[in-house]
């Protein structure tokens, strides 16, 4: 008899469900090209919740529905899946994309429409300043202004003078060279070469050439994904014994199934869901990065999970609860009032805690993260069975 009652509760909570009109939310990620071992995780992860949120009875009672557009890591898609899905879906809000330079291009057609966005990618220009267009815009990751800082304090700590640097030649690693050769500057350390390549290259020898030629204390390579691999491998193969830094766009499993040999002891800064397992005892959002790893991994398979599933765990995090108190103010039904109102909430968003840090927007902080709680050092070890793996250096806290 109770079996059966709990059956007749699922099943009207179902059909309340289904009675219910879905709360849209659009999601463009980039699960194929070079971005894809970032956007694979942040997919995967968006899936995950939306059937669980839809299994305890989605959101203030209605359910909600993802529509996922893959950009193929390519910025004119993404303007384009983002314009479908506000102008053909009439998605409530979008989050997305992967990689800098296409959640760059999508600013202006969420901000002609009035749709908030909550991007997945580091670039600090994608929020900052929080001017008549970003103000639509939101995002979860670290900037590389923030993650800099752990870089420049592991540099100083191990007597580093000099160093050299190649990025990628797009917005994310424009960004990380001004961010970082600022921080270096500061910090008294010499920035001796300063180079480029592409997502795509197969070849960086006349780069990795120039750097050698100056002989730094070590090197920076700002890209992500698997791509930064063939600068390391570069360097390495051409004899550079040097400490080799890179950034947290690599913290993915998949950067040391392609990096190999070549990455062993490779240092670099990374959200804390990365070695959430070795975080101390009381750091702050220890406790939902262990559940997400946890909750990703019973569902892809153990060591699958990454920083940038958390990502959209994180983004997740702050939109659901935007929802929530957008609907006791308005009705998705009025679509561009309700778009608003999401956009406002999201503006509102206070202590939630990620797998990354803890959460407090504001009209001029679109990110609202604190150094000192989303940024580890991590250094890419082998384990005692042989198996690369991350190990943690230090906290800021």
């Amino acid at each position: 008899m109770k079996q059966a009652l709990v059956g007749l509760l699922a099943l009207g909570l179902g059909l309340g469900l289904a009675q219910q009109a879905p709360l849209k939310i659009g999601v463009v990620v980039s699960t194929t090209g070079p971005a894809a071992s970032l956007g694979i995780p942040e997919r995967n992860t968006l899936v995950m919740l939306e059937e669980q949120v839809n299994r305890r009875g989605g959101v203030a009672g209605r359910p909600v529905q993802l529509i996922v557009i893959d950009d193929a890591s390519d910025t004119t898609q993404a303007v384009r899946a983002t314009r479908r899905l506000i102008q053909e879906d009439q998605v409530l809000a979008i989050i997305g994309t992967t990689t800098t330079p296409a959640s760059l291009g999508m600013i202006d057609p969420v901000a002609e429409a009035g749709v908030a966005k909550i991007s997945m990618a580091a670039n600090l220009e994608i929020v900052f300043p929080v001017d008549e267009k970003r103000r639509w815009v939101f995002k979860t990751p670290q900037t590389e202004q923030q993650m800099s800082i752990p870089i420049v304090r592991d540099m100083q700590a191990s007597n580093i003078r000099s160093v050299a640097y190649i990025g990628f030649n797009d917005a994310y690693g424009e960004g990380w060279a001004r961010a970082f050769e600022a921080a270096a500057r500061e910090a008294g350390i010499q920035v001796v070469a300063s180079e480029r390549f592409a997502r795509t290259d197969t070849s960086v020898a006349g780069q990795v050439l120039r750097i050698l030629a100056r002989n730094p204390d070590a090197v920076l390579i700002g890209g992500s994904g698997t791509a930064p691999v063939l600068p390391q491998r570069t360097l390495r193969e051409r004899g550079y014994r040097g400490l080799i830094y890179q950034t947290h766009g690599v913290a993915n499993p998949d950067f040391l199934r392609v990096g190999g040999e070549f990455v062993v002891g490779t240092r670099l800064p990374a959200g804390p869901v990365l070695v959430f397992d070795q975080l101390p005892a009381g750091f702050p959002n220890r406790q939902v990065a262990t559940s997400y790893v946890q909750m990703y991994e019973a569902r892809f398979g153990i060591g699958s999970f990454s920083t940038f599933g958390g990502h959209a765990y994180d983004a997740w995090a702050i939109l659901r609860p935007a929802l929530e108190r957008a609907l006791r103010r308005e009705q998705p039904t009025n679509l561009a009032a309700f778009r608003r109102t999401v956009r406002d909430e999201l503006e509102a968003t206070r202590n939630v805690v990620g797998t990354h840090g803890i959460f407090n927007m504001s009209p001029t902080d679109h990110l609202g993260l604190r150094f000192n709680e989303a940024a580890v050092m991590v250094e890419i070890v082998r384990d005692p069975n042989g198996k690369l793996d991350w190990r943690l250096l230090r906290t800021f806290r």
